[in-house]
């Protein structure tokens, strides 16, 4: 039967990488290669912590200055009398006095009605952390914070348009071409962004960078996940997601280095232009080619790793007629589009749940991730703290998922974050140490949860339509992370409803991923069939060489 052959068939491929060696020299060059394109994605992701870094800043009181009087103040004295404080003695960022209000100094008798208006001749900036940023650049404070804001989203949205858009091409044109589309388009977007002369040029080349690298994202994994056997798919996904831990510590020395936010820019995408001249050794995904009929080409490639993990002769007995001929029993010449993810039962339920999920993922961990300010310490210092526990973290991952599964290690760790995110509600804003203890410990389980997720969403959609699959939940995600900056905006309706509104949707969110299916131990499914039939069985089947 169509069912019945469609089984088969996947079972051949997993075995024929079981037999090949299914983590040997082959797939650890292809790790290696992608690794230069990956290392960029958190570089950019997080960008927003050091671009849009807002530093202390006050109105500019130039236009206030009495000579014959400010001459003999003080720099903090001038600022006392132009500028109006609150209850803690801090000077307002956005508010200055009509006038200079000289009854505010030590033994004055004069008195004045005080009367405070918005900054009227610009701002000065703090630059002893950062020498520019976006805010300095084009004074997005204040009134105009929501802009700054507004940067990440924009980036964001871009991911989130680009990631059904190249999940869908790559479907249908393979991997490895979509994959020199995203270098290319992401390497010259960025380069643009850090050229802007305007801020609606900047958001424009943002908004295309962010829709340029969403197919980096996606494609690399699933290229390099398509490679491997059932036994080592765990501990592949877990170190292909290491290059986001070395992405975030680049982040964080290059940040260091480079204090201009049109340096910054260029610095970090400089790793692509590495990737460009790699891809060339990159192979397109067998899989993926066996599922699509193109079975010459998918015996040359297997042929390709064979020989490079000298295991030639244990598939010998394969040949391009052979998986031809299984393809044709399933595939047709049947073409497969978004729409497929929702047509059938089993289908439509997987990527409901799984979309929900990974909103909660997406929307927790950049809650986190681009609120490093939040906790009081330095913000390169935070950032390498939030990037260097992500290492001991991802190999405690590793032993959960082959221990207790997918599924009841994405629930702990969702559920995990929430909890920290709860504590931390309580904790007052001036125990910056034990408020940043316990969001490290809510980014480790958020990273975790990030982590599992690309794994566990890799094996459940089937191969036909996987990068479908992986560009709508990584939409949904992007939806998720578009929103994530701008409800930092709602502590000016309650301080803590941005903290109420994080740690609410990671708790439910890991309710939701109960409903998932366990795929530890599990063929990957290639057809819509083997998911509405249940085909697919836990069984690591190996053909003995």
């Amino acid at each position: 039967s169509s069912g019945g052959s469609s089984t088969i068939t996947f079972m051949k491929f997993d075995s024929i990488l079981s037999e090949m060696n299914g983590l040997g020299k082959f797939q650890i060059r292809l790790f290696l290669i992608q690794m230069f394109s990956r290392v960029t994605l958190p570089c950019h992701f997080l960008l927003n912590n050091f671009l849009a870094a807002s530093p202390s800043h006050h109105c500019d009181i130039r236009a206030l200055e009495d000579r014959d009087y400010f001459g003999n103040l003080t720099f903090h004295q001038k600022l006392s009398v132009s500028i109006p404080a609150d209850r803690d003695g801090i000077l307002s960022s956005c508010q200055m006095f009509t006038k200079p209000q000289y009854q505010f100094l030590p033994g004055s008798n004069t008195t004045e009605e005080a009367f405070s208006v918005p900054c009227q001749g610009g701002w000065v900036y703090d630059n002893s952390t950062f020498k520019s940023t976006l805010v300095t650049e084009w004074d997005l404070v204040c009134s105009r914070k929501g802009m700054n804001k507004a940067t990440a989203t924009v980036f964001f949205v871009g991911v989130m348009m680009g990631a059904p858009l190249f999940g869908f091409l790559s479907d249908r044109y393979g991997r490895r071409p979509l994959l020199l589309v995203s270098y290319l388009s992401s390497l010259t977007f960025a380069v643009l962004s850090a050229f802007s002369t305007s801020y609606v040029m900047f958001t424009i080349m943002r908004l295309f960078t962010g829709l340029s690298l969403a197919g980096i994202s996606i494609i690399s994994y699933a290229l390099n996940v398509e490679w491997c056997s059932i036994e080592r798919r765990t501990f592949s996904g877990v170190i292909l997601s290491l290059d986001w831990t070395l992405g975030n510590w680049l982040l964080t020395g290059i940040a260091f280095g480079v204090r201009d936010w049109r340096r910054l820019i260029v610095a970090v995408t400089s790793p692509l232009i590495v990737a460009i001249f790699a891809w060339r050794w990159l192979p397109e995904s067998a899989r993926w080619l066996v599922a699509k009929g193109k079975a010459n080409a998918a015996h040359q490639y297997i042929m390709q790793c064979a020989e490079m993990n000298h295991t030639s002769k244990c598939i010998a007995t394969i040949t391009p007629r052979i998986l031809q001929e299984s393809a044709e029993a399933t595939t047709g010449n049947k073409k497969h589009t978004f729409l497929d993810l929702f047509r059938t039962p089993n289908m439509r339920k997987l990527a409901i749940t799984s979309g929900i999920v990974w909103y909660g993922v997406a929307f927790t961990y950049y809650g986190i991730s681009l609120n490093i300010t939040g906790f009081g310490l330095n913000p390169y210092l935070t950032q390498l703290i939030f990037a260097s526990i992500e290492m001991p973290m991802k190999i405690v991952v590793f032993f959960f998922l082959e221990k207790i599964g997918r599924r009841n290690s994405e629930m702990g760790a969702l559920l995990s974050a929430g909890l920290c995110l709860f504590i931390n509600i309580f904790v007052p804003q001036d125990k910056a140490v034990v408020r940043t203890i316990v969001a490290v410990l809510g980014k480790s389980m958020s990273e975790a949860s990030f982590t599992i997720m690309f794994l566990y969403t890799t094996e459940l959609y089937p191969t036909v339509i996987r990068q479908n699959g992986l560009g709508y939940t990584s939409f949904v995600g992007r939806l998720g992370v578009s929103i994530s900056p701008l409800i930092m905006l709602l502590d000016d309706v309650w301080h803590l409803l941005p903290a109420v509104t994080y740690c609410a949707v990671a708790l439910f969110c890991g309710l939701v991923a109960a409903l998932l299916p366990e795929t530890l131990n599990t063929q990957m499914p290639e057809f819509i069939e083997d998911i509405e039939k249940s085909r697919y069985k836990a069984t690591r089947h190996v053909i003995e060489c």
